[in-house]
């Protein structure tokens, strides 16, 4: 197969086709005349003008002064790193270099203005000056500086100076320009010429910059005029006054880059020029320097600000480089290597020319719209056009006639030679350009035509469709299978279709992702899979299998190996696309730009060639521009609270720095908003902390210690500074975070928990101590009591006895009837006596701790006292209010209190009804006995208990004994009183003391102060 023709992306590309980046004034950005530009070994670039010395990192322009008690001698004009990493700094008054630690004056050259810096080949730097007349200065490594000038003289200035590829060093003077070496000093006669900047061509050749008048080539002993072809216009020759070079620059492709006086910038490459101005973006218009950094980028400085150039990995073809317009609608590649562009005012034809070839009206097209086209089995180009169709035959279209619709949106042929057209009414079937058959749109079930159509090779057709999405598969006149989002298929439109070797249907939906159809399965790639976003407009492979899809978030390729593994298992494989967005030259497109097909074409040399909608977009995949050189990285700034401080490693932060800030900066100038970082702190951080475009990392509240800050980067091709920057730094503690503080407040907090521990242990002793004497100071005086209840009760019964019984014995047996009376009273005193003895007994035993219900326990004894009673009186247990639990004491007493005016009532008051009210209530609590017998006699009431009983004193020290209050009253005060005059026994005690509570914390310290109802068992 004989080799394919060069197409118009083998060309040099032009300025617009370059990435263009400005900053001026209005970006903030104030620099003045920018005079020079060089960039050190750490990948800073470093511009001098008329405000003074600038660093730039790619995103910030920092104003530079030396270290304190250095300064330049004036205004920088002329800037050159030599090849031992040496900033030269050419003045307005002399000359000084820059190590990146000191600032050296160099007075051997005197104070004159240096015009120009050049380091040669052997490493001599040299300075050209300006002054009362002109001198050429030779620094040389461990020789003193030698300034001198040929006979005849230099005049007032020198202006420039190169070496050409021979090693021959030149000069541009004001009296013209001179060969300086090797051999003695020539002189090149400049009649009537000033000569401005030199630069060694392509070539070899030296060319010259002559004010006023181009550019010229030295030639033998002349100079001679450079020729240039316009590269816009290709019949015309660009004149010395549309140049008016000032400035030149050979960059490493060979382009010459020539910077005007007042026209902007020319790039010209192989004798073709074309030009940039301010009218197109640029800063200025005065070119005041050009340079090219390491990564190969074009910098421009005018008098308003600084311009950069820079290659892109997708080329933009505009109206700039041929192409009728820039409304794009379709492309195809055919099989003589040729690539046809449509566009909305004609047809582009690339072929082995530069420039492209248009069809129009007058070249047989029907109209100059260009819609679809497709290339058939013989080879054939078939084109669709506003106003109908046409093939391409001998150099010229031939319109075919009766085909209905007046939009084609798609083009595509069969084996049998059939060629089917999408129409605006229906599928369009032609035979030998004859039209066989229509089918409208409803019969295949769809309300609007198909965006694509494909042949399968089968006698099938794939139709995918806008509305309502989807694809469907028509063979034998019907639709065979029909795909949607409910059989697995992408969301949306669908906007592209491909179908490759194996058979595969690839569609490309506008909301979910790239589907695969194959043997009736569909698989469909998303962000779920690594795809970056969801809305594809077309998928291609290109020459090493590789998918390529534009989509809304730019231009993505996935590997060959990558896809393949997708396809293996759509399910469970991630892919690791690349992405080329807006900064690599992409338009980025939230809807399909192609509304016609197809809408990318494979060229020759494996080019993918797409339509935009704007202008046309091309993309070798096998020349893709690969940025080499990981970007040095640099850790700029520490602040700690505010106070900014000199980075170098064993820094030591002062006690308690609490928020903590590193700048740091990577030196990539291609793209720097690309740039990718990954940072972490030993000492703090467990891993890597990986972000873009972010210069700067954060920490609050670190504790003392010593630390390493780690940064490196990687540039917007994925080269990673592995090295990058380091940081080592230490916050010291503050004097209560030192180990021997540390140590001692863990001695004292000890030495106090033992103190506390002590203290809390005799406290505690002392506490059981006081409760133990309370104790048994309340036992003691219980059993006094009951032992004074037995004294005065049973014992004082059991004396009275023996009294009867000895005053029976008496009178036995002189008068027995006497005698008998005297023994039936000692019998009722002995039952009396039996009775008072079995109740002190049943007070000591009786309690209510087993049900803790005082009214149920008051209810059981008076049924037990009416059964021993013979049931002559009756009791009523009322309560008030919601039961509370008692505590202890405080309930056992007040139960013996309310028994003893049980048995009371029962016993001695011939009462008929008793009845007992227990009221609850937040402030006491109250228990009231009432009856209906006799009374309490006014004497008794009076004294406080009936001579010779102690039931009504022992209530009282039972009330006592409990904080409590006891009240009696009786309806009558005369002894006299009859029936139903009544008694009523009321027992009170406060709430606080009768309730049980929980007990409220306490310091662990502090002995419990003892309640009176503590007291006792």
């Amino acid at each position: 197969m004989p080799a394919l023709p060069a197409l118009a992306l083998d060309a040099p590309p032009q300025i617009s086709q370059y990435a263009h980046t400005s900053w001026t004034a209005r970006d903030g950005t104030s620099l003045g005349l920018v005079f020079s530009m060089a960039q050190t070994q750490d990948g800073y670039l470093w511009l001098g003008g008329s405000f003074g010395m600038f660093r730039f990192d790619g995103l910030r322009f920092t104003p530079w002064q030396p270290p304190a008690g250095q300064s330049l001698p004036d205004n920088p004009y002329a800037l050159l790193v030599s090849r031992d990493g040496t900033l030269w700094i050419g003045t307005f008054d002399g000359l000084a270099s820059w190590n990146g630690k000191t600032l050296t004056r160099h007075p051997q050259v005197g104070g004159g203005f240096v015009t120009s810096l050049f380091e040669d080949r052997e490493g001599t730097v040299w300075a050209g000056l300006l002054g009362s007349e002109g001198r050429l200065c030779a620094i040389r490594a461990g020789q003193e500086t030698q300034c001198v000038k040929p006979d005849g003289g230099f005049g007032q200035f020198v202006w420039s100076l190169t070496e050409d590829s021979a090693g021959a060093l030149w000069v541009g003077a004001e009296s013209g320009l001179w060969r300086w070496k090797p051999g003695p000093p020539q002189r090149v006669e400049t009649p009537g010429m000033r000569v401005g900047d030199l630069s060694a061509a392509a070539g070899g050749q030296l060319l010259v910059a002559i004010r006023g008048a181009g550019i010229r080539r030295v030639v033998g002993d002349k100079l001679v005029p450079l020729p240039m072809r316009s590269a816009t216009r290709p019949g015309e020759w660009l004149s010395d006054q549309e140049i008016k070079a000032n400035k030149l620059l050979l960059d490493r492709d060979g382009g010459l880059w020539v910077g005007s006086e007042a026209h902007g910038l020319v790039h010209l490459q192989d004798g073709k020029a074309d030009m940039f101005n301010r009218a197109d973006g640029l800063s200025g218009n005065i070119a005041c320097s050009l340079f090219e950094d390491r990564e190969g980028n074009i910098w421009f400085g005018s008098e308003k600000g600084v311009d950069r150039f820079r290659k892109l990995p997708v080329t933009t073809i505009s109206t700039l480089q041929g192409l009728p317009s820039g409304a794009t609608k379709s492309v195809l590649a055919t099989s003589d290597g040729s690539v046809w562009v449509g566009t909305a005012e004609g047809l582009a034809r690339w072929r082995k020319d530069a420039r492209p070839t248009v069809y129009k009206e007058r070249d047989g097209l029907p109209a100059a719209a260009v819609q679809s086209m497709y290339e058939d089995s013989d080879k054939r180009l078939w084109v669709s056009t506003g106003r109908g169709l046409a093939y391409f035959a001998a150099d010229r279209f031939v319109a075919v006639n009766g085909v209905p619709g007046r939009e084609f949106y798609s083009i595509t042929g069969d084996e049998a030679g059939n060629l089917w057209l999408s129409a605006n009414d229906g599928l369009v079937r032609l035979r030998k350009g004859q039209v066989v058959e229509n089918i409208p749109w409803a019969t295949l079930g769809r309300r609007q035509q198909a965006k694509i159509i494909l042949a399968d090779g089968t006698g099938g057709l794939w139709l995918a469709f806008w509305q309502d999405g989807g694809v469907l598969y028509f063979k034998d006149g019907k639709v065979q299978a029909a795909y949607l989002p409910a059989q697995g298929l992408g969301a949306g439109h669908v906007a592209g279709l491909r179908l490759d070797a194996d058979g595969a249907v690839w569609a490309a939906t506008e909301k979910g992702g790239l589907s695969r159809i194959k043997d009736g399965r569909v698989d469909t790639l998303t962000v779920g899979n690594g795809l970056p976003c969801n809305t594809v407009h077309w998928s291609a492979l290109d020459d090493n299998g590789s998918l390529w899809m534009y989509a809304a978030c730019g231009l993505v390729r996935v590997m060959r190996d990558d896809l393949a593994a997708w396809i293996a298992d759509p399910g469970g494989h991630r892919i690791a696309p690349k992405v080329m967005g807006a900064a690599d030259g992409v338009p980025l497109m939230a809807f399909s730009p192609a509304y016609f097909n197809p809408p990318v074409a494979k060229g020759p040399e494996g080019k993918l060639w797409m339509v935009s909608g704007v202008d046309l977009q091309v993309v070798a995949p096998d020349h893709l521009p690969i940025n080499p050189l990981p970007p040095p990285v640099h850790i700029e700034t520490l602040v700690a609270d505010h106070k900014a401080y000199t980075v170098a490693d064993g820094l030591t932060l002062p006690p308690r720095a609490r928020d903590l800030s590193i700048e740091f900066t990577a030196l990539s100038l291609v793209d720097p908003k690309s740039t990718r970082f990954r940072y972490r702190l030993e000492g703090h951080d467990t891993d890597w902390q990986e972000v873009v475009d972010r210069r700067q990392a954060t920490y609050t509240n670190l504790p003392p210690g010593h630390y390493r800050f780690h940064v490196k980067a990687a540039n917007n091709s994925g080269v990673w500074n592995e090295e990058g920057a380091q940081l080592a730094f230490a916050i010291e503690p503050a004097f209560y975070q030192t180990p021997w503080f540390r140590v001692a407040a863990a001695v004292v907090l000890l030495g106090l928990a033992w103190s506390g521990f002590q203290l809390w242990l005799h406290m505690r002793i002392r506490r059981l101590h006081r409760q133990f004497e309370a104790r048994l100071e309340a036992r003691v005086a219980e059993r006094t009591r009951i032992a004074r209840d037995l004294h005065d009760t049973l014992l004082q019964h059991f004396h009275g006895l023996l009294l009867q019984f000895q005053a029976a014995f008496n009178l036995l047996p002189e008068r027995p009837r006497e005698s008998k009376q005297v023994l039936a009273g000692a019998i009722d005193r002995a039952a009396e006596a039996i009775t008072e003895g079995r109740d002190t007994v049943h007070g000591l035993r009786t309690s209510t701790q087993e049900t803790n219900n005082l009214a149920e326990a008051l209810q059981a004894l008076a049924e037990d006292l009416a059964h021993e009673n013979g049931h002559t009186a009756t009791a009523h247990v009322q309560v008030h209010g919601a039961p509370q639990a008692l505590h202890p004491l405080v309930r056992d007493e007040t139960f013996r209190i309310a028994g003893e005016a049980l048995r009371n009532a029962f016993h001695h008051a011939q009462a008929r009804r008793i009845d007992v009210e227990i009221r609850y209530d937040a402030r006491q609590l109250l228990v009231r006995v009432r009856d209906d017998g006799k009374g309490i006699a006014a004497d008794v009431l009076r004294a406080g208990e009936k001579e010779g009983h102690f039931g009504l004193s022992g209530m009282r020290e039972r009330a006592a004994l409990v904080g409590g209050q006891l009240a009696l009253r009786s309806g009558g005060t005369d002894p006299g009183a009859g029936a139903g005059a009544g008694a009523e026994v009321e027992f009170s005690v406060p709430g606080s003391r009768a309730y049980s509570r929980p007990a409220p914390t306490r310091a662990w310290f502090l002995p419990k102060r003892l309640a009176p109802s503590e007291i006792g068992e």
